[in-house]
């Protein structure tokens, strides 16, 4: 197999979820039938046609990488592909049915278990953040670099007040923060690439499609993004689920870490897991 391209992988990532966000934008003034998937969370039919659009963009583009999207029956095949899609049509279902400006469509490129190339839209901001792998990251063609602040005192924080109240947090004393909860994980992580907020962190499960692009575009604009335990970020596991997620600068990531490590808070993350 010839290796592939990061950059062309990159343009064609960015040219379909351009599109796909204007399929779904297109939604928000029309008819828009919404249902109940089997663990309560909500499906559209807008979530419906970016996938069906993305589908059959980027596959026939690429016909030997697999596929794994948060709306299409996962295919175990896709555990012996070196290379497949990872793809959210919408992330962030809840914002984009009340219009908020907080969803986006995210697609990456993932290659022996690592994003390569990786594309970030949000159709209302019309803010794309794209990556390629030791290439650098960009937002709208625009090279992007992550904060440098080491403090978490007086911090952008994307993450929320129930996140830091959490009980495993036990005996940590979070400081004053600016704190901000966009729906969108993706999102989160994009923003935090571009230097708008300082981390992100989630300690709710989330799944390879919310974290393969923003995962790349965190490190190729300088960041670190790992689990709460500093641990880097693989997908296209059999398990396809993240326990938690943090990104941040390399300073702040570090700052964090250190009260995320202490050992009744080690303990408590241990008991959750499990």
């Amino acid at each position: 197999m010839p290796e592939p391209d990061y950059a062309a992988d990159t343009a064609l990532l960015e040219a379909a979820v351009r599109e796909g966000g204007a399929i779904a934008k297109s939604f928000l003034t029309g008819h828009n039938k919404t249902r109940r998937k089997a663990d309560g969370s909500p499906v559209s039919d807008a979530d419906l046609a970016v996938d069906r659009f993305l589908k059959e963009t980027l596959l026939p583009a690429r016909p030997d990488y697999a596929w794994l999207s948060e709306e299409t029956e996962d295919d175990p095949a896709r555990l012996k592909a070196r290379r497949l899609f990872v793809v959210d049509p919408i992330d962030g279902t809840v914002a984009f049915l009340r219009a908020k400006p907080h969803f986006v469509v995210s697609a990456a490129v993932v290659e022996d278990g690592l994003p390569v190339a990786a594309a970030v839209y949000n159709p209302l901001t019309e803010e794309c953040f794209t990556a390629a792998k030791g290439s650098g990251a960009w937002r709208n063609g625009a090279p992007i670099r992550v904060s440098s602040r080491d403090r978490l005192e007086g911090c952008r924080m994307l993450a929320s007040q129930e996140t830091l109240r959490n009980p495993c947090w036990d005996g940590v004393a979070w400081p004053e923060m600016s704190l901000e909860t966009p729906n969108s994980i993706a999102y989160r992580f994009a923003l935090v690439a571009g230097g708008a907020f300082d981390a992100a962190i989630t300690t709710s499960a989330t799944h390879d499609w919310d974290l393969a692009a923003a995962d790349l575009i965190v490190r190729e604009a300088g960041g670190l993004s790992t689990s709460h335990d500093g641990k880097p970020m693989h997908f296209n596991r059999a398990d396809i689920a993240q326990p938690s997620a943090l990104a941040a600068g390399p300073a702040l990531h570090a700052a964090i870490l250190s009260r995320l490590m202490r050992p009744v808070l080690r303990e408590s993350l241990d008991a959750k897991e499990r």
